[in-house]
């Protein structure tokens, strides 16, 4: 997996920001707003030295950090400067680290932010409906029109070291890694966005369903997994509870491919688990993934929950956004309610 999924060593580590209050999105205060630019250079829809898009709505500030490190400067930069809306240009990862760095420092009061969906899968941009010609112009005149939506990330934080944390939308661990390493080679092949979740996920299961006992794909995953109260989540009598086959959790509704796993299942955060590759469950996928099971515990040890927090013990590492985590101990929680500017 390693050699397909950057695999960070350790959860970047920055001083939190005073909580402040906790619906503090700041309006917009300028006529002619300043915006604030964060461009990936790297990601895929700007490869090729494609220049940043000019528009005559508003005083942008431009921003194409090569390192991650520079993205705290940067962030504390607009912060001072009072940016009205902030643009991530950039996939799901470059929403990560600047979701990461942003909360050491905006806390709570974030301006509304706008994202130019250049990645490969842009789960975010299927979640808030982006369309594919979504542009700057376009996003600054839905903002003065009042269109967004709010969404609140994940935090996912070192229970010993709480300022060890990262920010995100997407988290799996178990048959969820392996899926995603397989999704980073479907990109190599020319598959992006929903194509590659339809493909992962046809390959995943066959191989899972039909593959032989030593397949990775059929292997459980060490985890413990526990509520906000620090009890053992639901798992199968019969199996080892300290281990499960996939884990999966998100506040997003919608994601590529027409994927809603959640469809049925209220809360902004919410978990997908499977205790074993067992092939009642396996078989029952495609329903999961159009939300057509509901929530609780299933027999066979498919699970929907929802809740406000929750404590991850990971024996591998974990995936969130695209890329790979240590494993590790570590607390589940609700970030910042932001507002992210729609059609």
């Amino acid at each position: 997996m390693n050699a397909t999924i950057h695999l960070f060593d350790q959860l970047p580590v920055a001083p939190l920001a005073d909580a402040g209050a906790p619906d503090a999105v700041r309006a917009p205060v300028r006529d002619v707003p300043l915006v604030g630019v964060i461009r990936n250079q790297r990601s895929h829809r700007n490869a090729g030295g494609a220049q940043p898009e000019i528009t005559s709505r508003a005083t942008l500030l431009v921003e194409a950090p090569t390192r991650r490190g520079e993205l705290l400067d940067i962030l504390r930069k607009f912060a001072e400067q009072r940016v009205d809306y902030l643009v991530v240009d950039g996939g799901d990862g470059t929403v990560r680290d600047v979701l990461t760095c942003g909360t050491a420092v905006f806390g709570q009061a974030w301006p509304q932010l706008i994202v130019l969906p250049s990645g490969k899968t842009n789960a975010l941009a299927a979640d808030l409906s982006l369309p594919s010609d979504w542009s700057l112009d376009r996003a600054l005149a839905c903002a003065a029109q009042g269109h967004g939506v709010r969404r609140r990330p994940l935090v996912v934080a070192e229970v010993d070291n709480p300022q060890a944390r990262v920010v995100g939308f997407a988290l799996g661990a178990g048959l969820y890694t392996r899926a995603v390493a397989l999704g980073q080679r479907a990109h190599r092949h020319g598959a992006f966005n929903a194509a590659v979740v339809v493909l992962t996920a046809l390959w995943t299961v066959l191989q899972a369903l039909f593959g032989c006992a030593n397949n990775p794909y059929r292997r459980s995953t060490p985890m413990r997994l526990s509520d906000a109260a620090g009890r053992p989540l639901p798992h199968v009598q019969g199996l080892r509870a300290d281990e499960r086959f996939m884990l999966f959790v998100s506040t997003l509704e919608r994601f590529p491919g027409g994927v809603r796993p959640f469809r049925k299942l209220g809360g902004a955060m919410r978990m997908a688990l499977v205790d074993r590759a067992r092939a009642g469950v396996l078989l029952r996928i495609p329903l999961a993934l159009a939300g057509l099971i509901g929530g609780g515990p299933v027999r066979r040890g498919y699970h929907l929950l929802g809740g406000q927090e929750f404590g991850l013990e990971l024996g591998e590492e974990f995936i969130l956004d695209g890329e790979a985590f240590p494993p590790g101990r570590y607390r589940l929680s609700l970030g910042p309610r932001l507002i992210f500017v729609t059609p």
